[in-house]
């Protein structure tokens, strides 16, 4: 049976890595034809159902512009009434009514999206603290219920960051290089506020937006909350090493924009780049926090005394490039955080943040590892995912509003997964282990849709830096025996019959198939739990895995570690 290796796997145990701060240059510009689609079924009994949706401008930044065209909304019945107003964050919102609605209601948002990316050196003179904030940047200032500035932990931190800094920009690397390092991305998390972050030390988008606004406006630099949304098309960047790929799931999306005195609003996305977001960005609402920055999307109804239940809702968010050009090299320097983050070259006084590069793990000889005793269960990964999710029909829980009136908002859960039964590219992922370990089981976070055929896993040994020979198959498994669910949920592969008893160190695992199964697998914005380039890919004919991925995929190994 011919093997095919696919996919990938697993990740570090414990993190080691050096300095990734990335240099970046070049540029991306690109013609979206953008349509977001939504249908709401409403109650029997619904009085009243309210729909508001935000407008997209045209912004220009020293990096990232938007021009926005051929903006239309429909809807399907139209709406007992409609109003439009420009709110107090220069927001244009539209809201919608029906009266006692008693028929589906379908929206169709249409626009053109011109999005450029342009990444060239940039210099910045601005002094810190910052100076001559314009009273009406105030309110970026301040704290807020998400955006918990005042709080002394949080406080107490950005002073400790900013600590003898003399330029904006100084303080600005350093305090996203902390959030960078001391923040990994969950969803959905328990909580979306920055005291959350803070204390926890994960969460979504709105987390990584929230606190790294609240760092900043505790030390006087003005920061604003961005909803939009980001789309699925990836993109390559060239690296001496060989290509690094970028890709974020097509959905909601939350970042901010920092104020310079001499560059104005610069978009950052806290979770990966610095002074930049990519032209795989759409934006479209801003506020104080991700409280105040609800009105595109939110739906609200009232209904009858005593009626039960809520809207049901879907929406999908569709992204056509009619154009697109990329041309973008970086490369990788020996400072900044132990994670990701890309940023262009500023000319501006700065103090770099060197990190100390660990010293790999220590082998075990053969004949010492088959004496140990494997006794303590071990399970560790990249387990936190939205299990067996709808994607289609996520939204917030209804909140009550008044006696019978309620209300449900966009929320940020998006479907961040790799088609990984193609033919047309390989993956592989690495993990590492510290202790020597015994190797039962590992999971994947699967979603099934169809297809016929059998699927296996290849655990293959590291050799400089990428995989190498194959060092043993889990048992094969027919598809008929992967259950069908709505979302993502574990599969597990069985390695018990191989009694594989692993020297610290790295290895690689790789999905195999045969036949025609279609199954997505989900992945983790950033590395949450493995090193940069853990993740890398390669055509099916190519013999080199030159390629590499920003995102991790969520995997569980379970097994047994020496006493």
């Amino acid at each position: 049976m011919k093997r095919i290796l696919i996919c990938s796997i697993l990740i570090l145990l414990f993190q080691t890595a050096g300095a990734e701060n990335y240099l970046i240059n070049g540029g991306q510009t690109s013609t979206i034809k953008y349509e977001l689609t939504q249908n709401v079924v409403p109650t029997n009994g619904t009085e009243l159902l309210k729909l508001s949706f935000v407008v997209p401008v045209s912004f220009s930044s020293p990096t990232y512009n938007q021009t926005i065209s051929g903006y239309s909304l429909n809807f399907n019945p139209p709406p007992s009434n409609q109003t439009e107003e420009t709110d107090k964050r220069g927001n244009k919102v539209v809201r919608v009514e029906w009266k006692n609605p008693r028929q589906p209601i379908d929206v169709s948002m249409v626009f053109t999206a011109s999005n450029k990316t342009i990444l060239q050196q940039l210099q910045s003179t601005a002094a810190f603290p910052v100076q001559n904030i314009p009273p009406d940047l105030r309110d970026y200032l301040k704290p807020t219920k998400q955006v918990q500035s005042g709080n002394s932990g949080i406080a107490g931190r950005a002073e400790s960051l900013v600590q003898g800094v003399t330029t904006e920009f100084d303080a600005v690397q350093k305090i996203l290089t902390w959030v960078v390092d001391n923040m990994h991305y969950v969803t959905p998390p328990q909580q979306y506020d920055a005291l959350y972050s803070f204390n926890s030390g994960k969460g979504n988008c709105q987390n990584f937006s929230h606190l790294a606004a609240a760092l900043m406006r505790h030390a006087g630099i003005p920061v604003r909350i961005v909803n939009g949304v980001t789309l699925k098309e990836p993109y390559t960047i060239k690296t001496p090493q060989g290509e690094f790929t970028f890709k974020m799931g097509q959905g909601r999306h939350s970042w901010i924009e920092v104020w310079f005195p001499d560059l104005g609003w610069v978009p950052f996305d806290p979770q990966q780049t610095q002074l930049f977001v990519s032209n795989r960005f759409v934006r479209l609402e801003v506020g104080v926090d991700n409280e105040e920055a609800v009105q595109d999307g939110t739906v609200r109804w009232r209904q009858a005394k005593g009626v039960q239940g809520k809207p049901s809702f879907q929406e999908a968010i569709e992204g056509n490039f009619v154009s697109d050009q990329v041309q973008l090299a970086m490369e990788k320097q020996a400072y900044g955080p132990k994670n990701m983050l890309l940023t262009p070259k500023v000319i501006a006084k700065f103090t770099p943040v060197k990190v100390e590069t660990p010293p790999p793990p220590q082998k075990v000889p053969t004949d010492q590892l088959k004496i140990l005793q494997y006794t303590r269960k071990l399970i560790f990964g990249n387990l936190e995912f939205p299990k067996n999710m709808d994607f289609l029909e996520t939204r917030g829980p209804a909140q009550q509003e008044t006696e019978d009136e309620y209300a449900m908002t966009k929320n940020f859960m998006v479907e961040t997964a790799e088609y990984v039964t193609t033919k047309l590219n390989q993956y592989a992922q690495v993990f590492i282990l510290e202790k020597p370990m015994k190797l039962a089981y590992v999971s994947l976070a699967l979603h099934k849709f169809g297809g016929s055929g059998q699927i296996w896993l290849d655990l293959m040994q590291d050799e400089n830096g990428k995989p190498g020979s194959i060092i043993a198959t889990s048992d094969f498994m027919s598809l008929e025996d992967v259950k069908r669910a709505k979302g993502y949920d574990w599969v597990n592969f069985d390695f018990t019959k191989s009694d594989l008893k692993l020297s610290p160190g790295n290895y690689w695992i790789g999905l195999g198939f045969t036949g025609s199964p279609i199954i997505n697998w989900f992945y983790t914005y950033g590395k949450p739990v493995g090193p940069v380039e853990g993740t890398r890919y390669k055509g099916v004919y190519d013999s080199d895995w030159s390629g590499a991925l920003s995102y991790e995929f969520n995997y569980r190994v379970m097994g047994y570690a020496a006493q």
